[in-house]
């Protein structure tokens, strides 16, 4: 449908108002101009659609992390359908759905600028010249090629959108852990705020990003290690759809592996409140999991977790990539 530039008003006394609408297609190209804003708006649109399509299983994950209800993801699955019907299993998910649009913009966003920018620099600074600092007999390169782009565009990545989009994770787990005393997002909001201030909202802020810079920077530098290197050996430029299903969930599978422990305990943290106790910080809430548990307990929920991290970054790459070709094609068109 055509959306007119311009809308006149008339009264029958004469009057006449003019309302001067945007050009879409303006608004648009004004829009793609920009790689990094193409980047942005490539990651909301995967990350949205790809939490309409897996949000069961992370409800699932949330509540066998936190140590809700049942211990296995059958079990834990009929409970939710038992006590809250299907729509349980959407739990929190318009909040979900609010969280991942911007955390995936930012995320994916700062992770190809940090990484761009990281590698010009090197670029530069190699071009210059040789860089050197002697100190006695001991001569030291300042070239900084040991540094990887990949690992700091991923952990800069992470870093950033946990500290814009935290808030948004804490009212999801609230939602998602504890419906009867958050029925809504609106009083989950007030009660929070009345309960704790401002702080509530940043509640285990610390171990977050503890736990999420070793995933952040596994997760990228994983995904694009393989992809570079799956690329060399078959001499192609770039992944398949299919590949980037593939070589994606392999990265979050490592990933989710490597820091599921400080997981356990970052959740712990956060939603310890709703349980009566909260331990002090991460040392506190990995020893509180091994004394109850034992170490088995560091990887409670880690099956569901891998059933909710392996396709959900297989198919979020799958489409940030998908979406990244149609709004660079549609850049030069405009």
């Amino acid at each position: 449908m055509m959306v007119p530039k311009e809308l006149e008003l008339q009264k029958e006394s004469g009057f006449e108002l003019r309302l001067q609408l945007p050009d879409a297609r303006a608004v648009m190209k004004d829009l793609l101009k920009s790689r990094e804003a193409v980047e942005f708006l490539s990651g909301a649109l995967a990350g949205a659609m790809t939490k309409a399509v897996l949000a069961p299983l992370e409800t699932i994950r949330t509540r066998m992390v936190v140590g809700v209800g049942s211990k296995h993801i059958a079990g834990s699955f009929l409970e939710i359908v038992d006590q809250h019907g299907w729509r349980g299993l959407w739990a929190g998910n318009t909040i979900n759905m609010l969280r991942i649009i911007p955390t995936q913009a930012i995320e994916l966003g700062t992770f190809e600028c940090v990484n761009r920018t990281v590698s010009e620099v090197q670029e530069r600074w190699k071009e210059s010249g040789p860089h050197k600092l002697k100190i006695g007999q001991v001569s030291l390169d300042l070239s900084f090629s040991w540094i990887s782009p990949i690992a700091v565009g991923g952990a800069a990545a992470g870093f950033v959108s946990t500290l814009i989009c935290h808030p948004l994770e804490v009212l999801k787990d609230r939602l998602t852990v504890n419906r009867e005393v958050y029925p809504t997002i609106s009083l989950a909001v007030q009660r929070m705020y009345r309960d704790g201030g401002i702080g509530a909202f940043y509640a285990g802020i610390s171990p977050t990003l503890i736990g999420m810079l070793p995933y952040s920077t596994c997760y990228y530098f994983m995904y694009e290690t393989m992809k570079q290197s799956y690329c060399q050996v078959n001499k192609k430029k770039s992944l398949s759809r299919a590949e980037m299903l593939l070589v994606g969930a392999l990265s979050g599978f490592t990933a989710s592996t490597i820091s599921f422990p400080l997981e356990v305990a970052r959740k712990r943290l956060m939603v310890g409140a709703l349980q009566g106790k909260c331990p002090t910080h991460m040392a506190a809430a990995l020893s509180e999991v091994i004394q109850e548990e034992g170490f088995k307990g560091l990887f409670r929920g880690w099956g569901a977790s891998c059933l909710k991290v392996m396709p959900s970054s297989g198919i979020t790459w799958m489409f940030y990539e998908a979406w990244k070709d149609i709004l660079f094609a549609e850049r030069l068109r405009l």
